[in-house]
């Protein structure tokens, strides 16, 4: 029994630790700047966070994330501050979550552990919930302070906080500058070909019956025509990728199988999100398509909000808007019950 005792505050203060270093470690999966910058846009900006204090914030969160499970396990002010701060922080977090269950219900990820390891947001109040029992009794049962010293903890919580500011730098990609002019070029050459080929169609004559297609709505402004001059001018694909997102490769290769199909498929042009460009190339061999697609490559907090122009942050990859004319037929996004459906995809455009 006395084994027992001794051993339980060691016990709780080890798994506590491992709970707020792999939360921490969670929040920068799969790279850094993109769970950070994701985090960031999907979490803090809806709660009112301008761009600029939500990129400060973020990292400061997650280094005293890290500074705190460090701490746990060593012996300055455990009891007088460390274990109190610990709870403070789990409570911020559950009163917080509260508040969204309240406002937005039970449902999506709550961040706590990023991408890595999703949970809804009664999952991680039931968890905290539970750490901050156990850290009540780890101070009930710790008698005095080991060390009473400021400048350890101080050294910890500083070296963590810049730890994580220097992992979340982002790192310029001259991939994405190369790529992104030629490809728009691709994309004007498209366009005037498409309009040259429409001009080129016969006048009807009483001999021959020419169909006349379907001029479709009228014409507006979708709001991607800075990125694909052509985007609203008849059906387009805009999709919204990942380049190593497994459920984005997957929806590629059905559009891709589509158009084979259809001559009168609409054009594909794709916005990657800058992620990893190194892999657009493998991206498309994986998916057994060509690289002649238009596509341009953007910055990871932008992506977000262009995916979401409309305000719905809930949206993710893979994205498949489809357009007519400028005009928003039908957009498919995330791997739920929005993801793209080739077989309702592929009626929507046969009744056109």
């Amino acid at each position: 029994m006395k084994s027992i005792r001794q051993a339980l505050p060691w016990t709780i203060r080890i798994g506590v630790s491992i709970l707020f270093l792999l939360s921490a470690v969670a929040k920068l999966y799969p790279t850094p700047y993109f769970a950070l910058t994701t985090f960031e846009v999907k979490q803090l900006v809806p709660m009112g966070f301008s761009d600029s204090l939500a990129a400060y914030f973020s990292r400061i969160l997650i280094g005293v994330e890290f500074s705190l499970g460090i701490l746990l396990l060593l012996p300055y002010y455990l009891k007088r501050v460390i274990v109190p701060a610990t709870g403070l922080m789990l409570l911020v977090f559950i009163a917080h979550l509260g508040l969204e269950i309240y406002s937005g219900g039970n449902h999506g990820n709550c961040g706590c552990f990023g991408s890595l390891l999703p949970m809804t947001p009664l999952q991680a109040i039931i968890k905290n919930i539970i750490s901050v029992g156990l850290l009540g009794v780890l101070y009930a049962i710790i008698k005095t302070e080991d060390r009473k010293q400021v400048l350890p903890i101080v050294n910890v919580v500083l070296a963590s906080i810049l730890l994580v500011f220097m992992l979340g730098m982002k790192k310029e990609s001259s991939i994405a500058k190369a790529h992104n002019s030629r490809k728009t070029e691709v994309a004007d050459t498209l366009a005037k070909v498409n309009s040259d080929t429409l001009k080129a169609v016969p006048e009807k004559s009483s001999d021959v019956l020419i169909p006349i297609p379907n001029p479709g709505p009228q014409k507006k402004l979708s709001g991607f025509s800075d990125i694909f001059p052509s985007i609203d001018e008849g059906k387009k694909i805009l999709c919204f990728f990942a380049p190593t997102c497994p459920d984005c490769k997957e929806t590629f290769k059905a559009l891709t199988k589509l158009k084979k199909n259809n001559k009168d498929f609409p054009e594909i042009q794709i916005i990657f999100m800058d992620e990893a460009p190194e892999e657009i190339p493998p991206f498309f061999k994986s998916t057994g398509a060509g690289d002649d697609y238009p596509y341009y490559i953007m910055d990871i907090r932008y992506f977000w909000k262009r995916l979401g122009d409309d305000g719905d942050i809930s949206r993710s990859t893979p994205g498949v808007l489809y357009l007519w004319n400028g005009n928003v037929q039908k957009f498919y996004y995330g791997t739920e019950d929005k993801k793209f459906n080739a077989k309702e995809f592929k009626k929507i455009l046969a009744k056109e």
